[in-house]
């Protein structure tokens, strides 16, 4: 009887651990909103990108991606971005989908103009490069996809 209520206040333990575990990852984990506004941009594709993928201003974090959507009519994915409410951004920014590292996965990378209008929230980022497939560019390499016959 009295090896059960070892195994009963072990058991509860390692349960209590593995709360404070989680709790803690939910505390330090970055999905709160930062109060800031909405962009939206439109690509033809959007290879490795995720809800949740950060959206980059020169490697610094300025926001995350929120959803992903298909536009029916045209066949684009529709990527909604939380951007921080202190950054504004000219009209004429240009967004890229590039890879974060070698092995890391997709971030939306975001270029400013030099026009004096600035995007408002709920705006369109107009100017956009699609994400580039990694196993495209190899084949390219590979089989020499230049085009020339």
């Amino acid at each position: 009887m009295g090896r059960n209520i070892v195994e009963t206040i072990v058991g509860a333990v390692v349960l209590v651990v593995a709360g404070v575990f989680v709790f803690y990852a939910f505390a330090k984990s970055d999905r709160s909103s930062s109060g800031g506004y909405e962009l939206t941009a439109r690509f033809g594709r959007v290879d490795g990108l995720k809800r949740g993928s950060d959206v980059t201003l020169s490697g610094v974090k300025v926001g995350t991606v929120t959803t992903i959507d298909l536009d029916a009519k045209t066949y684009q994915a529709v990527v909604h971005m939380a951007l921080s409410s202190s950054l504004r951004l000219p009209e004429d920014t240009n967004a890229k989908i590039v890879s974060e590292s070698l092995l890391g996965g997709m971030v939306v990378a975001l270029e400013p103009g030099a026009d004096t209008k600035t995007l408002q929230p709920g705006g369109e980022i107009a100017n956009t490069q699609d994400a580039i497939s990694l196993t495209e560019l190899i084949a390219k390499f590979m089989f020499g996809g230049t085009g020339n016959k």
